[in-house]
C-alpha cells in the first residue's frame, strides 16, 4: 500500500491483467497448422507482453515489443466504445475512438463485457460532470 501525498488523488483499479488465456490456446492450437502459425506468434506475443490496467480515472495499455509502449486514456477522452465477442464470448477484442478521432484498439481482453460496461459508466459520468459550454 502506497502512501499518497497532500496533491494526489485516489485511484481505484477495477481490472489489471493480461490477455485472455483461452485466446493463447486457441491459438496455439491452431499453430499446429502453418496457416495458423502467425496467429500463435501474435498469440504468445500478447500473452508475454500485453497488460491491461482499467482504474476510476483511466485506461493503461502496455504493449508493444518486451511491453515497452504504453499508452494512457482519461475517460473524457473517450468518444465511443466498440467491442466483438471472440472464443464464443469468453474474451473479446475493444476499441475506444477517441475525441480527436484516434482509436486505441484492445485485443483478447478478458471479461470484456463488464469492463465495457464500466468505461461506458465511467465515460457518462466524466461527460455529465464536464463544465457547461465546453465541448466534450
Amino acid at each position: 500500500m502506497s502512501k499518497q501525498g497532500p496533491g494526489e488523488i485516489q485511484e481505484t483499479v477495477f481490472y489489471e491483467g493480461g490477455p485472455a488465456r483461452g485466446d493463447l490456446i486457441v491459438n496455439l492450437l491452431f499453430g499446429l497448422t502453418v496457416i495458423g502459425l502467425p496467429f500463435a506468434v501474435g498469440a504468445v506475443v500478447r500473452a508475454l507482453w500485453l497488460r491491461f490496467r482499467i482504474t476510476s480515472r483511466r485506461i493503461e495499455v502496455n504493449g508493444g515489443w518486451m511491453g515497452r509502449d504504453r499508452t494512457q486514456v482519461v475517460y473524457s477522452q473517450i468518444r465511443e466504445v466498440r467491442s466483438v465477442p471472440r472464443g464464443f464470448g469468453a474474451w473479446g477484442d475493444m476499441v475506444l475512438v477517441l475525441s480527436d478521432g484516434a482509436k486505441l484498439e484492445m485485443r483478447s481482453v478478458p471479461r470484456f463485457r463488464e469492463l465495457e460496461a464500466y468505461i461506458e459508466e465511467r465515460r457518462q459520468a466524466k461527460r455529465s460532470a464536464a463544465p457547461k459550454g465546453i465541448a466534450a
